[in-house]
């Protein structure tokens, strides 16, 4: 398997894709959102972004299953691979039209992810990882920063939205990063912030109720880049964990403030 090529391809259609979300901002229109629940909305470009996208994997690796945000096809168990899709993180700000929104696809063997794309629609931006083959920003190499310490950070973060029952330990975490880093910032889209963490923009990123489409691409991505992940205790099960913390040579220092945090 050419995982280069497959990232490629895969890059190009998500690019392809990307424009018609750009276009459908012009003209959308708040009538059209569906709620899934509690502040979980869809619309019309979220299905057909999903369906788009779904049409173009399925010709790049047609045995691959799907476990893709808006229920566009399937995964059985006796798949080996398997697509991994959000056809737009940062719905919300789509909706509202605040410009940072994303598609991101990961592609899944077994229980690793072996390739990741984040797409940036408003700045043009195409964040790719294969595993094993380093990490790009429209097809030149990045590297997740150079800061050794919490103090000379940038982090990123996300509010809960729908589940507030630990909101007193993240106010806690925030509330100790504020005056621990150079600040801490909140754009809406976890694919987002987790590329931006792997080409430097952010030192760190970290948060919970996440789901896998929001974070399987750009995982790969900051580890590719240079950058650790691990969920809230420690561990590796941040893709379909629900939380995580992404982070570059000062990681140690943001994941003992945030594990230390979130267990009291």
């Amino acid at each position: 398997m050419n995982l280069q090529e497959i990232t490629s391809q895969v890059s190009a259609l998500a690019r392809q894709t990307g424009e018609f979300v750009r276009k459908a901002a012009a003209e959308f229109n708040r009538d059209s959102i569906e709620y899934k629940g509690l502040n979980d909305m869809v619309s019309y470009v979220d299905k057909e972004s999903e369906i788009r996208l779904v049409e173009g994997l399925k010709k790049i690796l047609p045995e691959a299953g799907f476990i893709a945000e808006e229920g566009t096809g399937e995964k059985t168990d006796n798949q080996e691979f398997a697509w991994i899709i959000d056809p737009v993180d940062g719905t919300t700000n789509y909706m509202h039209g605040v410009p940072v929104f994303a598609i991101s696809i990961a592609l899944q063997q077994n229980d690793k992810i072996i390739s990741g794309v984040v797409y940036e629609i408003n700045r043009d931006e195409c964040f790719a990882a294969w595993l094993g083959g380093g990490a790009y920003l429209n097809e030149s190499p990045i590297k997740v920063s150079s800061a050794k310490h919490l103090k000379d950070s940038l982090i990123a973060t996300g509010f809960p939205y729908y589940d507030f029952e630990l909101m007193d330990n993240y106010i806690s975490i925030l509330k100790e990063l504020m005056q621990k880093s150079h600040g801490l910032r909140r754009f809406g889209a976890a694919a987002v912030d987790l590329a931006y963490t792997a080409c430097g923009r952010f030192e760190g990123f970290f948060e919970y109720n996440l789901k896998p489409w929001d974070v399987a691409a750009g995982t790969l991505i900051v580890q590719e880049a240079g950058g650790f992940v691990s969920d809230f205790k420690g561990g590796d099960d941040f893709v379909f964990g629900r939380e995580l913390i992404a982070g570059c040579g000062m990681f140690s220092e943001l994941e003992e403030v945030i594990t230390r945090n979130w267990n009291l």
